[in-house]
């Protein structure tokens, strides 16, 4: 194996120049004399590149440009000891220690694992306190693969270090300590995938990490002790993170869902840096307001308000699912006369019995499944109880939306705003911005400065009554008119749509449903399905539910299609895609796109357009088709909801087979039929 460092990648109280570009090229120049360089100005390129993202300099004069380059063939570690010191961009000084680590390109692994090493030295004084006094390059590359593990313990000096050497690494592997969340929208594979990628990294950076997945199937907190105990907190969430304020004052890495399941390895390091950086974004709600505005600086804008919207939907979801399956039962059972004019549910429901049976004929429920009258009042049993499911959808999209703003206070104020859309006829369009109207009015509220006698009143009493009477006042008087009419152009838009205008819709949402595989495109294609499905489970025909029809079968592709390429082509795929390939099947035909996530990290390249071009000929078809669904999940699992089985069964096989050539044709492209495609581990 080569080696990481030598002597001759180290330079000691050198002047390499007034700023950070002139070190990287001169530590680029030491890397070319050592004979480690393909292409020096490449490292350069690669190196400054990497800059530009964001400041490589941490907290103790230590600085650390890396890249991954095609300059290198092999990872490796320049080091140099400054004086005088260069910024590097660290919030408290100039840099003395610099590192500069350059991996070949496509070698991501070794490259995070020598940051995830480095950032675990780093933390520890005596590490920097030994590159400050080390007398020669001999002593600084030992230090450095000691501490990178690249060389057992030196064997001089034997009296000295048994004794301390082990008793040293368990208290400091004890003292490393974090805790993270993880949450996507729907909960369901995301969430579980991004925190088995934490627990990997960690395990391999040596680090204690307790994950709290709030999923589908719930959550299990993490103990207070132990949230207590932690250095620091990742929240890896798509999602409002749940009693938040639990991690009050801890230094905070926040992202996507996504982010750790593609570069969990340096979401570690960089929990570990902020460990030891008292200037690092922290958790709301400590005394510092200077932490509290670091840790909102560190979410953008765009990032908080997708966060905030999809916070909406996930909590939105369950009463969709829950609602629209139970409708759907409901005309199983009974029959679609149960939703006809005239027909009231409720009161068969309330007035009828197990004992005391409706005639189903003498309602007109012809079509009661086996003509039963038991059958029949089920039916209208589920149907009404899934209509009380859905009647909760708007209010809960608005509700959890305030609530990813002002935290608990703006909950009751924003089920309010979502009631008021409904009542206005603003639909979900009301919903989100009175979600959002409530949300902003509590969280200005919450910060007034009242006696302390009022504190214990505000959330519970003033945030929730101020914030009712206001945003209800804007919604009704100001923007009630102007929401229902474009919620009814909206409407109309949809109703109207046939022939090819209705074929390109399905063409997009399916482009949508495989872009990001659980991602916002995907979710935003979703709701807009499952909202319109509110209003027109109960017709007979509508373009809402064909809709809903084009968005689940586009949603089933990309899991089977590629779980299809790997039988048809398995040698295009390593081992554990062919393994992944097997469970695409069940999901995808459960409707669980995320199934496909493990392909697309590998490569995107080559997936993603292929998956997207299979799910957007199933959407186009399904609209052609005119297949209508009024479940809004279940996959295959769900065919009593769907209008137009064959249409269905059409567009959803052609599509995967689209997907599958498709991504057999990209995979294969430059490669002899027989090679075997391994990609790189994330």
């Amino acid at each position: 194996m080569v080696e990481l460092i030598n002597r001759d990648l180290v330079a000691l109280d050198a002047t390499l120049g007034q700023d950070k570009e002139a070190v990287i090229r001169a530590l680029a120049a030491s890397v070319d004399a050592a004979g480690r360089a393909v292409n020096r100005e490449q490292i350069v390129t690669d190196a400054l590149a990497r800059e530009a993202t964001s400041a490589t300099g941490l907290p103790g004069g230590i600085a650390i440009p890396h890249c991954r380059t095609t300059g290198v063939a092999h990872p490796t570690l320049a080091f140099a000891r400054l004086q005088p010191s260069v910024d590097f961009g660290a919030k408290d000084g100039a840099a003395d220690l610099v590192f500069l680590i350059t991996a070949p390109d496509g070698g991501g692994e070794a490259h995070l694992q020598i940051l995830t090493k480095l950032a675990r030295s780093l933390v520890k004084p005596e590490f920097t306190a030994s590159l400050r006094a080390a007398g020669s390059a001999d002593e600084v590359v030992e230090r450095i693969n000691e501490a990178l593990g690249e060389s057992p313990a030196p064997a001089a000096a034997p009296a000295a270090a048994p004794a301390a050497a082990p008793a040293a690494a368990p208290a400091t592997a004890s003292a490393q300590r974090l805790v993270a969340v993880t949450a996507c929208p729907t909960g369901i594979a995301h969430t579980y995938m991004a925190a088995e990628a934490l627990e990997a990294a960690a395990a391999r950076a040596g680090v204690e990490l307790a994950v709290e997945t709030q999923g589908s199937a719930g959550s299990k907190p993490l103990a207070p002790a132990t949230i207590a105990a932690a250095d620091a907190v990742i929240f890896a969430v798509d999602v409002g993170v749940r009693d938040r304020a639990r991690f009050a004052g801890k230094p905070v890495v926040s992202s996507g869902v996504k982010r750790p399941i593609d570069d969990a390895d340096a979401m570690i390091a960089e929990a570990l840096r902020y460990a030891a950086d008292p200037g690092a974004p922290r958790v709301e709600g400590t005394a510092s307001a200077d932490s509290s505005a670091g840790s909102s600086a560190n979410e953008s804008w765009g990032g908080r308000i997708r966060r905030v919207l999809m916070t909406g939907v996930s909590y939105m979801i369950p009463f969709v699912a829950a609602g629209g399956l139970l409708i759907a039962l409901g005309f199983l059972l009974a029959g679609y006369e149960i939703a006809l004019p005239g027909v009231d549910a409720s009161a068969i429901a309330t007035d009828s019995s197990l004992f005391n049976l409706p005639d189903a004929s003498a309602l007109g429920f012809d079509h009661a499944l086996f003509g039963s009258d038991l059958m029949a009042y089920l039916g209208v049993l589920l149907f009404v109880l899934g209509g009380a499911a859905f009647g909760f959808l708007v209010p809960a999209l608005a509700g959890y939306i305030a609530y990813a703003i002002a935290d608990r206070p703006g909950i009751a104020p924003g089920f309010v705003m979502g009631a008021i859309a409904g009542t206005t006829g603003s639909g979900f369009i009301g919903g989100i911005v009175g979600g959002v109207i409530a949300g902003v009015i509590a969280h200005w509220i919450a910060g007034w400065g009242v006696p302390a006698w009022m504190r214990g009143l505000m959330p519970v009493l003033v945030i929730p009554l101020v914030t009712t009477l206001v945003a209800g006042f804007v919604m009704i008087i100001v923007l009630g008119k102007p929401l229902k009419a474009l919620t009814d152009a909206l409407t109309n838009g949809l109703n109207s749509l046939s022939g090819g205008s209705a074929i390109l819709l399905g063409v997009i949402l399916g482009l949508m449903m495989a872009f990001d595989m659980g991602g916002p495109l995907n979710k935003t294609a979703y709701a807009f399905a499952t909202v319109g499905l509110q209003s027109a489970a109960t017709a007979t025909d509508a373009p809402q539910l064909k809709i809903m029809a084009a968005v689940m079968l586009a949603g089933m592709v990309p899991p089977l299609a590629l779980a299809l390429a790997t039988v048809v082509r398995p040698k295009l795929f390593s081992v554990p895609e062919r393994e992944n390939g097997k469970a695409g099947w069940a999901l995808g035909a459960s409707f669980i796109t995320e199934g496909a996530i493990p392909f697309a990290a590998a490569d995107p390249l080559r997936v993603i357009p292929a998956i997207m071009l299979g799910s957007a000929v199933t959407g186009g078809l399904s609209e052609a088709f005119g297949v209508q669904l009024r479940a809004p999940h279940g996959g295959i699992f769900v065919l009593f909801a769907v209008d137009g089985i064959l249409g269905f069964f059409i567009a959803l096989i052609a599509g995967v087979l689209v997907a599958t050539v498709a991504v057999v044709a990209l995979k294969s492209l430059g490669r002899s039929s027989d090679e075997a495609v391994v990609p790189a581990t994330v």
